[in-house]
């Protein structure tokens, strides 16, 4: 067996490698050069550098695995790999200590000033009053996304002194109080708390922007704030003014909303109110050993006849399980995301109900295809492999009931998200082989295609309601390709849903349009 190596990966992968195939070290390639030899190896091992298109994988005639030594896998064409049966891993845990260690250095460097004061040394200048910072201990850090990354930090806090409070819909209660902090279910609860606030959530559409002048506004006042997460959590020029007018004391920013443009940032107008560095949270040589040793000894245990433990496309599941219930792997995933992105309150728990031929069958494929779902909405870097993990990690409780009634379909999947206020529920089947649709939606009998833009719009059962959503979305040019109005089974209900398919992206402010016709109730856009 052959390995190709490309980009600059740590001589200690090249020897791990080595134990199980001839391994060729070469330098960044580009597509062209790639497709040319590309058929002569086994594996691929990769950085950020080589992109790995679709040209490339299909020219990849012997490939079995491809490893990413790194969080991210943008730079890989994941729909090519999977359709040709080539794992990919990546390695999302490699830099957990760089991140949380950054995130704590930058906290600390905020609260004694220590950029300013040693510019100010370096001056000459002995300004010793000028710079007087605040302890942590006895302070309450408020961690917003309490994953690995927000429990190291945690962690360290804690030792230091501090108090703990968390946010994050997809922990409980308990296990925080475990940990030793206290659970604040709703942001609402939260902002008025901390005296430090740490973000370490993924970019999604909840969290775009979510500390912006209002939220900014209900925190205590003289705040610090720090983000080693990613760019775009914050509105930056909502931050900005807030320090400007006093209302947050300092801010220690690793991340931007435009990196490429980061000389535009209003934060870079604050000097010595404000720590900044450049994307620096896991920029550490041991972080960049960790990932290129997980991904090679990833790609050793394949060769070698094992299993991957981060595949991010194919499930590291047993080929006897998984061949019976393949086909209904997308459609499990597709309506467990959907039922995720149509919750509004802290998941509890998730019930999984097969009837049909499913039911005399082994689903355990299937319960991972829907935690991945529901986990993918609003995290990063979920996959059939580390869904169940993250699940139990964060107290989320799942059943699996299976059911003998027959039904219009050969086999049926539903899902059922459990919370503290409203149930939501999606269904979904298989009308024909490799035919897909969601033939439920809460109380809402459907048969619609789970496609990749969803709009969803509860409406008032009244003339022109369908002409109006649909005048919007032509003016905001976006074609509709499919549409569907779904009544309840109560014949008399006064509330229809419209599930419209379209062809592009529906922006926030087209919906914020849609909700304002009279009759609308609550439009959601569904990308999956």
């Amino acid at each position: 067996m052959k390995v190709l190596i490309t980009d600059k990966i740590n001589e200690a992968a090249v020897k791990i490698v080595s134990d199980v195939a001839e391994v060729d070290n070469l330098p960044t390639m580009d597509e062209e050069e790639l497709c040319k030899i590309i058929a002569n190896y086994d594996a691929l091992l990769v950085r950020s550098q080589t992109k790995v298109t679709a040209k490339i994988i299909e020219a990849a005639t012997n490939m079995k695995i491809i490893g990413r030594a790194g969080v991210g896998v943008d730079n890989i064409d994941l729909d090519a790999a999977t359709k040709k049966g080539i794992i990919v891993v990546n390695s999302p845990d490699g830099n957990t200590n760089a991140a949380a260690e950054h995130t704590i250095a930058m906290m600390m460097a905020m609260s004694r000033n220590i950029p300013a004061a040693d510019n100010s040394v370096k001056q000459g200048l002995w300004e010793r009053s000028k710079f007087t910072g605040v302890e942590l201990f006895g302070k309450t850090l408020g961690v917003i996304g309490f994953g690995k990354i927000g429990q190291h930090v945690a962690q360290v806090a804690l030792s230091l002194g501090m108090k703990l409070v968390v946010n994050d819909p997809y922990t409980t209660k308990e296990y925080v109080e475990k940990f030793g902090g206290k659970y604040i279910e709703h942001l609402d609860d939260f902002w008025n708390i901390p005296d430090f606030i740490t973000i370490h959530t993924p970019k999604t559409k909840e969290t775009t922007s979510l500390i912006n002048t209002n939220t900014i506004n209900r925190m205590k006042k003289g705040v610090r704030i720090i983000n080693c997460a990613r760019g775009g959590i914050i509105d930056e020029q909502a931050l900005a003014s807030a320090i400007e007018q006093g209302q947050v004391a300092g801010a220690a920013i690793d991340v931007y909303e435009d990196e490429k443009n980061v000389q535009n940032s209003p934060l870079l107008k604050l000097g010595n109110k404000i720590v900044l560095t450049p994307h620096l949270g896991a920029s550490t040589s041991e972080a960049q050993i960790n990932v290129a040793l997980d991904v090679a000894e990833q790609v050793k245990e394949v060769l070698s006849g094992g299993d991957a433990t981060s595949a991010v496309n194919i499930p590291a599941l047993k080929p006897q399980k998984l061949e019976p219930v393949k086909e209904y792997m997308p459609i499990a995933e597709s309506i467990a995301k959907i039922a995720s992105e149509i919750l509004d309150s802290n998941l509890r728990g998730i019930k999984i109900e097969v009837k049909g031929s499913l039911a005399n069958l082994d689903v355990s494929p299937l319960e991972v295809a829907v935690l991945k779902g529901v986990l993918s909405a609003n995290l990063v870097g979920v996959n059939y492999v580390n869904a169940p993990l993250i699940a139990k990690q964060r107290g989320i409780d799942v059943t699996v009931q299976k059911s003998q009634q027959t039904t219009d379909y050969i086999g049926s999947i539903s899902v059922k998200l459990l919370t503290d206020k409203e149930d939501v529920e999606v269904s979904g089947a298989l009308i024909a082989a490799g035919i897909e649709k969601i033939v439920k939606l809460n109380d809402y009998i459907t048969s619609i295609d789970p496609d990749k833009y969803m709009l969803l719009v509860p409406h008032k059962n009244k003339p022109n309601m369908i002409g109006q959503v649909a005048s919007v979305l032509g003016c905001d040019n976006v074609n509709i390709s499919k549409m569907q109005v779904a009544q309840k089974n109560e014949a008399k209900d006064d509330i229809s849903l419209m599930i419209i398919n379209t062809d592009d992206v529906v922006e926030a402010s087209t919906i914020e349009k849609i909700n304002k016709i009279d009759g609308v109730i609550q439009a959601k856009f569904i990308k999956l």
